[in-house]
């Protein structure tokens, strides 16, 4: 079945499916950074605890999402693995420092005997709810703008001599320069979508939080309609400043220059309005995000009335499909997905950073088996739901 496909499909197809992964990831982190509502609603312990408690139970699932994105990427971008992993380290190291001491602070924060107090273990989950988007859009900002690594393939044949890799990073900051960017103010952009995934985290985790109180109404006890009602008041000021910094990145992502490729010669350039581009030369990609924006915004406004315990559903797969577009729109329509400042024609695309057409051919039979395996993901969800929220 998958050899009748070109290596190119191969190398789309398989893309779309890790890409799929990766929304997925995005949707669980953001009901897992709720824990910046404990802040925003909580008045005393009982409620900092149903909040904190509701946004650790799924901690286990987004770590096996991270971890199946990594063995995918390595799978299939090999090229791209080793140098964002292997070379962009400072970054990757930050964030699992930060997933690791959010899983600490969540099972120790109430225990008696833990050698910190509680308060510093809210601190710590503060600053991965403000950090971990911040690192996570640093890396994936990346597609869109410029990274300092050079790739030299002849290295490959230097089989006597460690030393010596395929790719190497041109400077001491290893990821972090893409913090203060200037090509193109590209900190703008790395900015905005910052901002815009920290306001989106706490719209879901609302969103998320308000139907599992709805689902358990015994949770609360005598105080739910007062919980119910912070909710809405902290909803629409974080819908409005979402919207402003999604709206700003996305504008400035159709007026920036992109990186392309001749798909014969291999060759890579700089292409004015590239994503822009992107979008009219690929009307599936512009449609589904055009659409899942409309409906997503619809559904945003329709809760600030009717309170609708789906308007968490409906935003979920609004996340799962824009986050798609837009990565679909980094690496489709010829398009360099990793460009490099230190030497253009390194930059990274769909064809120069893949496995080969066997292996490609090999892990196309094995994503049949995704139905069962988000089947099962879908089962352990409802499971962990109907878990009675402590208090």
């Amino acid at each position: 079945m998958f050899e009748t496909l070109t290596t190119l499909q191969l190398q789309q197809y398989l893309l779309a499916i890790v890409w799929f992964v990766w929304a997925c990831l995005v949707f669980l982190m953001f009901v897992q950074w709720g824990q910046i509502l404990s802040l925003l609603l909580s008045r005393n312990e009982a409620e900092k605890n149903i909040i904190l408690d509701n946004a650790s139970k799924r901690y286990e699932i987004t770590f096996t999402a991270l971890v199946i994105f990594g063995w995918s990427m390595f799978a299939v971008f090999p090229m791209f693995y080793s140098t964002s992993f292997g070379w962009a380290y400072f970054v990757w190291f930050t964030l699992l420092f930060l997933f690791i001491v959010e899983w600490v602070s969540f099972k120790y924060r109430k225990k008696v005997s833990n050698f910190l107090w509680a308060r510093i273990y809210e601190v710590l989950l503060f600053l991965n709810w403000l950090l971990t988007p911040l690192l996570l859009w640093v890396v994936v900002s990346t597609f869109f703008t410029w990274v300092n690594f050079t790739v030299n393939k002849v290295n490959m044949l230097n089989v006597w001599e460690w030393s010596k890799s395929i790719t190497s990073w041109d400077n001491i900051f290893h990821g972090y320069e893409a913090l203060w960017n200037p090509v193109q103010a590209a900190f703008l952009s790395n900015i905005s979508l910052w901002l815009a995934l920290v306001f989106l985290a706490i719209l879901m985790a609302l969103l998320n939080l308000y139907k599992n109180i709805l689902l358990q109404p015994n949770t609360i006890k005598s105080w739910d309609e007062i919980f119910l009602k912070r909710i809405k008041r902290v909803f629409p000021w974080a819908s409005c400043l979402f919207l402003f910094f999604f709206l700003f990145f996305i504008i400035r992502l159709l007026f920036i220059d992109g990186f392309s490729y001749h798909p014969e010669t291999k060759e890579i350039f700089i292409e004015p309005h590239k994503y822009l581009n992107n979008f009219i030369q690929m009307p599936l990609v512009a449609w589904m995000f055009v659409f899942w924006v409309i409906l997503a915004l619809t559904w945003i406004l329709i809760f600030q009335f009717k309170r609708y315990k789906r308007s968490f559903w409906i935003v979920w797969v609004w996340v799962i499909f824009v986050v798609e577009s837009l990565f679909l729109l980094a690496w489709f329509n010829n398009t360099s997905f990793y460009p490099s400042l230190s030497d253009l024609q390194s930059s990274l695309t769909i064809e120069n950073a893949s496995s080969s057409r066997y292996t490609l051919v090999v892990i196309s039979y094995s994503t049949l088996f995704m139905p069962f395996v988000l089947a099962y993901i879908i089962w352990v969800w409802k499971q962990i739901t109907w878990i009675k929220i402590e208090h």
